[in-house]
């Protein structure tokens, strides 16, 4: 099995962006909302048996995965750079596929602020994050969030332009950054396909 980890703030294309790679390769996708919607009618956002239970059952879709030997599977994150403790739980979430052998790469996604605050209401967010359907809300909430973490690296655009931010935390890892800001979906998919070398669906 091969994990491709796809990290970047709120509304970055995360979810919509892996879906693309798995119509291309054939990978099975588990976007990080698929273990926060559930758990999110038992309890509240960000409290310690909230971050506890969706951090296990993370883990264990990952486990899970090595033992059913999926060819793939594309996992959606966001990543709060400046805690060390994200670091460490990223890579505790990674620990039973990298124990298994499997290559285990990461994308980061970045999109302005003003981009991504547009995305919300989009009715692919609002079909699949029921949590994202008051999107006064969900605007809100991305603005709350991006002020008290940092979700992407530092890194220089193709254009010259810099984003500022820490290094990146795990070098051990292939790691490649993207701009999804405008570009399709579709598009980054490929460049994502291009960029790990994965194999085209059979």
């Amino acid at each position: 099995m091969r994990l491709v980890c796809v990290v970047g703030p709120p509304a970055a294309g995360k979810m919509t962006v892996g879906r693309e790679v798995c119509a291309l390769t054939g990978y099975r996708l588990f976007h990080n909302h698929m273990s926060i919607e559930p758990l999110l009618g038992v309890f509240d956002f960000g409290t310690p048996s909230f971050n506890r239970i969706n951090h296990l059952i993370r883990r264990e879709v990952l486990r899970e995965s090595v033992v059913a030997d999926l060819p793939g599977l594309v996992f959606s994150f966001a990543w709060d750079f400046d805690r060390d403790s994200d670091a460490a739980a990223v890579e505790d979430l990674i620990a039973p596929v990298v124990a298994a052998g499997a290559p285990v790469d990461f994308v980061e996604l970045y999109a302005a602020q003003d981009v991504r605050l547009s995305r919300e209401g989009r009715p692919d967010r609002m079909d699949h994050k029921r949590s994202k359907r008051d999107v006064e809300w969900a605007r809100a909430h991305v603005l709350e969030l991006e002020a008290a973490a940092r979700f992407n690296t530092g890194w220089v655009r193709p254009d010259g332009s810099r984003v500022e931010g820490p290094d990146w935390p795990l070098p051990q890892y292939r790691h490649v950054r993207l701009d999804n800001g405008h570009d399709s979906a579709a598009h980054t998919a490929e460049a994502v396909v291009d960029e790990l070398g994965l194999a085209a669906r059979p």
